[in-house]
């Protein structure tokens, strides 16, 4: 909300500098999200009226303006506007004028006519947002007189008032909070009530949406332009002028924080009776809308119709015009909630709801009424009735709330004196009723969110200082956990796995009836929400082939994704953390940018290489699987991958082979996370030799690597698989169940060149250890 330091310096003395205002605020909790400098104090921008208008000769869009500048001779002024009359005041920027957006005014032709200067719309001047025309200045203005004279400069505040501090949407409610805070004295308030009170003439049927309703009349009202003080106060936070009733409706609103409406009580029917709205019933509004409400919305209403949704706007059909004798001035109080909901079922927010539905202090409503009331007769020269119509009870004040000293000082952390707490609580209104160990504070209207001790703890730190309360140290070192160390490990997971071009997903931990596979003996839920949602997941294939299909129907060429998450384990339901993975499509030949299609290992290499490198593959039988193959930790068996069955793909829609895998993350795995090693490259040769072996065909490729490896040959760099020969023809040259498999071994030493003899050495005890632990016969 937008509040103007000149304003509030008329109910409190504030510091000097707009900053310093919005230190201390901010430091209390109320935070200023930005201050502007407003007013019109701009060189040869003077006070004009127009003497005459007419169309522009040669534009539809413009007119030509005779305008008095004061100085006794005519100005013509070419002007797009079409918000004026002819006797209104309005700003002109004369020649060699320099307006706030940087716009020079020099003597020009527009269209072939002469213009002497240009005619401002708010916007131009700096005072507003309003670019749809001219700002109209008030009767009163003096012509010729510098625009400065009208608009003085002026600081703006925009403060974001948290909810639950509807006592703060107003001028005075900001300023009594900025004298608790600096703890000066309120210069003014609001007088006390003193009229005839008359309990008829308003009804209410909705009294748990509004708990009280009042009417004045006022007679004999004019109605018209505002002057010139009360216009630029609405205006410089943003409310635009409309004529003098409407804007000293809006004046009050901002200085006291009650929104008040006036209706004109010629065109209303009958009394008033605030009631539901009934099903359907149409409303048709100030802002030229017409809405259809619901049985649940509180309305306004005279003996035919709804002249106004409760809270929120008033209507067009009874609103103030300028053929406006009486009017029937309403204040009253409405249930937060309701106006709340109704506001936004309709979208449609005001300045009203917006104070409504925080909550306004209901011992303001009267007081609300009684200063539009005298500013009606003072501007308007209007009379208000000795009376005023009520009906209903306004809610109750908040109960006491208790408070011990030493709570407060265990709270805060420091020791304050009971006398500063005393100080402190009563500068924010409160009153206290005991003076024992344990205190009572009697709780203002318009404090509603005070209700616990901490509450008045709270008020006492905003006003004492946070800032002059000294931090305290509580860091303790903790050890590392093992809950620690695994999240740290997913994390390089999740890191490596991103890194390698695949996607992290997230599926439900529920799985429908209609599930594709993986779902065996899944535990079924007693009372399923849905029939999307019907059982505890056992795997998290089973979320990863749900992915793929969208994926695939959306027109996806490839899809790689992961997926770390909880499985329930059939029958027990015990919860394992797992990971998945799922391959599918082509991949791409960095260097020839060729395609093929992924396969199973790929998914292994990527399994390898993140996960852990000393894992172990076994072929098993698996029913949705083509290609099974457990993965094993040492002797512990941590998960499985394989080839999707081609009659589950093709239920998917997969027009290639679908690769998958899922592992345990709750059991060890001794490689996950471990560093990166590094050496230097080799600066001396290498040396190759090539080793073709026939082996059983079940050998796998795992155990000749091992035996390889496994005397850990000091010379020994890498080992390549280059070639295999399978078949009938190996059988025909190898003999039945062989097979045939060629590696080159890169021989090099990091100190010196090596000599052929001791490549020679080395690799014959590779080729002797082959023979002896494998079985194998080298084929020369």
């Amino acid at each position: 909300m937008k509040f103007s330091v000149n304003w509030l310096r008329e109910f409190v003395d504030l510091p000097k500098s707009a900053e310093e205002i919005a230190e201390l605020l901010t430091r209390a909790g109320i935070e200023t999200r930005n201050i502007e400098t407003r007013g019109a104090k701009i060189d040869k921008v003077i006070v004009s009226q127009i003497s005459a208008s007419s169309r522009h000769p040669n534009a539809d869009r413009l007119t030509v303006c005779e305008v008095d500048d004061g100085s006794g001779m005519k100005r013509q002024i070419v002007c797009g506007a079409t918000n004026y009359k002819v006797g209104d005041k309005v700003p002109l920027a004369l020649p060699g004028s320099r307006l706030p957006n940087g716009t020079e005014i020099r003597k020009s032709k527009l269209r072939g006519v002469d213009s002497e200067g240009m005619l401002c719309s708010p916007i131009e001047l700096g005072l507003g947002e309003d670019a749809s025309g001219l700002l109209i200045l008030s009767p009163d203005a003096k012509v010729g007189a510098p625009i400065g004279d009208l608009f003085p400069a002026d600081t703006i505040l925009d403060v974001e008032i948290t909810p639950n501090r509807g006592d703060l949407l107003s001028h005075f409610g900001l300023a009594r909070e900025t004298a608790a805070l600096s703890g000066k004295k309120l210069k003014s308030m609001p007088g006390d009530v003193k009229i005839e009170i008359k309990r008829s003439g308003v009804a209410i049927d909705a009294t748990r949406e509004c708990p009280f309703f009042s009417g004045r009349k006022i007679d004999n009202v004019k109605v018209g332009p505002s002057p010139q003080w009360l216009r630029a106060k609405i205006e410089s936070v943003g409310i635009r002028s409309i004529n003098n009733i409407v804007d000293i409706s809006n004046f009050v609103m901002l200085e006291l924080g009650q929104p008040t409406h006036a209706f004109d009580a010629d065109k209303l029917r009958g009394s008033i009776n605030v009631r539901l709205a009934r099903d359907g019933e149409k409303f048709f509004a100030l802002d030229g809308k017409t809405y259809s409400l619901k049985p649940e919305m509180c309305v306004v209403a005279d003996q035919e119709r709804v002249v106004g949704i409760g809270g929120v706007m008033g209507g067009e059909e009874t609103g103030v015009t300028e053929s406006t004798k009486n009017v029937l001035l309403e204040a009253a109080y409405f249930l937060p909630a309701s106006i709340r909901r109704t506001a936004r079922e309709l979208n449609l927010p005001s300045d009203a709801s917006y104070r409504f539905e925080r909550g306004v202090d209901p011992e303001i409503v009267l007081r609300a009424s009684a200063r539009a009331a005298d500013l009606i007769r003072e501007l308007a020269g209007g009379i208000p009735a000795k009376e005023i119509n009520i009906v209903g009870k306004l809610p109750a004040n908040p109960a006491d709330v208790s408070l011990r000293y030493e709570k407060c000082d265990r709270v805060v952390g420091i020791a304050i004196k009971p006398k500063a707490v005393d100080e402190i609580l009563t500068g924010f209104g409160l009153k206290k009723t005991s003076a024992a160990k344990i205190t009572k504070w009697k709780i203002p209207s318009y404090r509603r969110d005070l209700q616990r001790d901490v509450d008045l703890i709270e008020e006492v730190v905003r006003a004492y200082g946070a800032d002059k309360i000294p931090g305290t140290d509580r860091n303790r070192f903790t050890p590392s956990s093992a809950v620690d160390h695994a999240h740290d490990l997913e994390s390089r997971m999740r890191d490596r796995l991103v890194t390698h071009g695949l996607f992290e997903v997230r599926t439900s931990k529920l799985i429908s009836r209609s599930t594709i596979a993986f779902s065996e003996n899944a535990i079924a839920l007693r009372n399923p929400l849905s029939e999307d949602h019907v059982a505890l997941r056992p795997s998290l294939i089973t979320g990863l082939l749900h992915v793929l299909q969208r994926n695939i129907r959306t027109g996806a060429e490839r899809v790689m994704i992961f997926e770390m998450g909880r499985v329930f384990e059939p029958p027990t339901a015990r919860e394992q953390r797992h990971i998945g993975f799922l391959l599918w499509g082509t991949a791409i030949n960095q260097a020839d940018w060729s395609k093929r299609s992924l396969d199973f290992f790929d998914l292994k290499g990527l399994i390898e290489e993140n996960i852990d490198r000393d894992l172990s593959f076994r072929r098993f039988h698996h029913p949705n699987l083509a290609l099974a193959v457990e993965i094993y930790s040492g002797k512990h068996l941590i998960g499985l991958s394989g080839q999707l069955s081609p009659s589950l793909a093709s239920k998917l829609d997969a027009s290639t082979a679908v690769f998958v895998g899922e592992l345990a993350l709750d059991l060890p795995i001794s490689g996950l996370g471990s560093a990166a090693t590094f050496r230097e490259f080799g600066k001396f040769p290498a040396i190759t030799r090539d080793i073709a072996l026939i082996v059983d065909e079940n050998l796998p490729h795992e155990d000749i690597l091992k035996a390889i490896f496994s005397e850990k040959e000091p010379l020994l760099d890498k080992v390549e698989f280059f070639d295999r020969f399978v078949g009938e023809k190996a059988e025909q040259l190898f003999g039945e169940g062989k097979k045939s498999l060629a590696y080159r071994l890169t021989y090099r030493s990091q100190s010196r060149t090596l000599t052929s003899e001791e490549v020679t050495a080395a690799h014959a005890k590779i080729r002797e250890r082959l023979r002896h632990d494998l079985g194998a016969e080298l084929r020369e």
